[in-house]
């Protein structure tokens, strides 16, 4: 048996393993499909062991598989920063920059910011993409952004963050809307009859959980706030939007709060995270300290769940608490 295997092999091991088959592997490595499986056929006869049952529709990691896997896991990662590091050095300066801004994020401040850091850093491209739901962790955990501002979980070790805020996510209906009186005592049973606004995750491993959900309402998707908040304010659905997205329509009354104690809304934190064990170029490190030093971006006012009028309306709402499914 020779053990000697190349790091290649090992990389196409990983795709399999990481994007469900030879053909998900062979686009994500821009290879074709022969040569993944070649190369896994390979590393199989040099290591003596058989690292894939391919007796079903698709292929799984064996057991000798699996703990192969959790050992090359970060060797990978490890050759990944390195890659990365040699092209910052011999580039100096980073040619590209990728954000992605979730479906979170107030546009106008962020791409204030942005617009002047690029500003001054002319020989950086900034590659900019908006990205909803679970759809801004997948892009920087898959190692496809420097950086993302959006909502995370801040116990994930794998990142850093600076805190730029808090967003409150207001349930609301355009007025006229709801045959009843608006008031802080509105049931999920008296909203399940009316069509509720959800954002499209746009992660391509969508997790199934929604939030904020009506369990049985009929349901329209979109794939931004933008469009959400229009169809809100025209009357064609109701559902839960930034209040700095809506702060106007809700000063004129052109849409109403229901936040009460069915639906008291939720606050979240906005931050700009990044992955803590990647290595970060000078501008990608410039760009950090400049965005932390510019928080928080919001108004404290605008991280606060304005409650619906009427009976109930005493009961204070609870930060971070999710509505009912």
């Amino acid at each position: 048996m020779s053990s000697t295997f190349t790091l290649h092999d090992l990389q196409c091991f990983d795709a399999v393993l990481r994007h469900g088959g030879f053909q998900a592997a062979a686009e994500r490595l821009h290879r074709t499909h022969p040569s993944v499986i070649a190369s896994v056929a390979k590393l199989e006869q040099q290591l003596g062991i058989t690292l894939l049952d391919r007796s079903g529709y698709r292929v799984k990691p064996t057991d000798a598989g699996r703990a192969l896997h959790r050992k090359a896991e970060s060797l990978l990662r490890e050759a990944g920063d390195l890659k990365t590091y040699a092209e910052q050095l011999a580039m100096g300066q980073e040619a590209e920059l990728r954000v992605v801004l979730g479906d979170l994020c107030p546009l106008t401040p962020v791409l204030q910011l942005l617009g002047r850091f690029f500003g001054a850093w002319p020989q950086t491209r900034l590659h900019l993409q908006f990205e909803s739901v679970t759809g801004p962790w997948e892009r920087l955990l898959d190692g496809e952004a420097d950086l993302i501002v959006h909502r995370v979980a801040k116990s994930d070790v794998r990142l850093d963050w600076i805190d730029l805020g808090k967003v409150a996510m207001v349930p609301v209906v355009a007025a006229g809307f709801l045959p009843f009186p608006v008031t802080a005592a509105i049931t999920p049973q008296q909203m399940q009859r009316f069509a509720q606004c959800v954002i499209r995750d746009s992660a391509r491993r969508a997790p199934e959980t929604q939030h904020y959900v009506v369990e049985g309402a009929p349901q329209c998707s979109v794939p931004d706030m933008l469009m959400k908040k229009e169809l809100i304010v025209n009357g064609m659905a109701w559902g839960h939007l930034p209040r700095f997205l809506v702060e106007s329509e809700l000063k004129e009354g052109r849409l109403l709060s229901i936040a009460g104690r069915h639906f008291p809304g939720i606050v979240e934190d906005l931050v700009v995270a990044r992955l803590r064990d990647r290595p970060h170029g000078p501008v990608a490190s410039a760009l950090w300290d400049f965005l932390g030093s510019h928080a928080p971006l919001l108004k404290p006012a605008l991280g606060q769940v304005p409650r619906a009028s009427g009976r109930g309306a005493e009961r204070p709402a609870k930060a971070g608490r999710k509505s009912t499914r």
